[in-house]
């Protein structure tokens, strides 16, 4: 059965919500923010022991990006995070837009993301 899970961060125009399913052990996470919420990079994340020390985690994480759109280093960075926290394979798909945003209003969505992301790690790796 795959479980599906809700979270947000912020408010109004910069309130970024998650939509979390649980495959199994393995997590996928829809996020989307700002006034046009949307598809804009996917990232797949995978956990597994290094080739170089086997006692040692490592991730490796891929990224499809839209052309045009900039989520890739977020979409990647909370999949490896993720990914790292939890001992899965995730996949983390990011979208925020605000029209006209200046860097601050910018600066306010991804730290709403990152704050996001940080909830959503504590407490799946609280029920593992």
């Amino acid at each position: 059965m795959i479980r599906v899970l809700e979270y947000a961060a912020g408010e109004g125009d910069y309130r970024v919500d998650a939509r979390v399913a649980l495959c199994g052990r393995d997590v996928t996470v829809t996020i989307g923010g700002g006034t046009r919420p949307h598809v804009g990079a996917v990232s797949v994340a995978i956990s597994q022991p290094s080739l170089k020390d086997p006692a040692r985690q490592s991730v490796t994480a891929s990224v499809i990006s839209v052309p045009g759109h900039k989520e890739d280093e977020i979409a990647r960075s909370a999949a490896r995070q993720l990914s790292r926290a939890l001992d899965a394979t995730v996949v983390v798909s990011a979208g925020l837009h605000v029209d006209d945003a200046t860097p601050e209003e910018i600066q306010t969505l991804v730290a709403n993301f990152h704050c996001l992301i940080d909830v959503i790690q504590a407490e799946l790796a609280a029920t593992r």
